[in-house]
């Protein structure tokens, strides 16, 4: 499950540039041969908001997988007609709960 997005996601996102993080806000390192192909912090913090709408609408594929059947239960309903009919209906249930955005 992918964590909430943060600066360091956004500037790996805008450049492949080896960078490193020296902890607490604003903290991190370029190394000197890649500062000039840094990201400026406006490029990274506009990067960040797309990185946290994207993350924020697909809350519903973290929700729903919290409460589908186990990859033990899957495996299980393999082998069991019943078994297999109730995992369906708990998946049925489970995205009518957290139905897909349009």
């Amino acid at each position: 499950m992918r964590l909430k997005p943060d600066i360091t996601d956004a500037a790996s996102e805008l450049t492949n540039q080896p960078f490193g993080w020296d902890g607490g806000e604003d903290r991190i390192v370029w190394p000197d041969t890649n500062t000039g192909n840094a990201p400026t912090r406006a490029e990274m913090d506009a990067k960040l908001v797309e990185l946290q709408a994207e993350y924020d609408a697909n809350q519903y594929q973290r929700d729903r997988q919290a409460e589908y059947p186990s990859v033990q239960e899957l495996v299980v309903a393999l082998y069991d007609t019943d078994d297999k009919s109730a995992i369906e209906a708990k998946r049925a249930e489970v995205k009518k709960k957290y139905p897909k955005p349009e």
